[in-house]
């Protein structure tokens, strides 16, 4: 089963927007890298999940979407795919992570994430 592990929010000044999320609501927001800044929304001990703000990419300026974690990245592309999903971006490779996205049916975007 893919559980959800994650948020993205991306925005075209996402220092910005880190700013107001830290004030607003106390979120410890870490310094940038890869233009994407870690954001940790509560202590671990509480339910809930942490995510990140970014810049948002061409094709993907603004909006939010959910990391869903799977055992095989390339399994759940092809499931998703034949159920009516489009590849936005396929299967990266990061240091410690594969991350994709894709669009569902309806419209709504998510990404896929399977750790090494």
């Amino acid at each position: 089963m893919g559980r959800v592990i994650g948020f993205e929010l991306n925005s075209q000044d996402p220092k910005k927007a880190a700013e107001f999320y830290s004030e607003v609501f106390g979120w410890e927001v870490a310094e940038p890298h890869w233009d994407y800044w870690a954001v940790t929304t509560g202590m671990d001990v509480n339910s809930g999940i942490n995510g990140g703000i970014g810049k948002g990419t061409y094709d993907y300026p603004h909006g939010t979407r959910i990391q869903i974690e799977v055992e095989s990245m390339d399994e759940y592309i092809a499931k998703a795919k034949n159920n009516g999903a489009v590849i936005v971006r396929d299967k990266m490779e990061f240091d410690e992570f594969y991350l994709a996205y894709l669009v569902d049916p309806v419209g709504l975007g998510f990404g896929l994430i399977q750790k090494k």
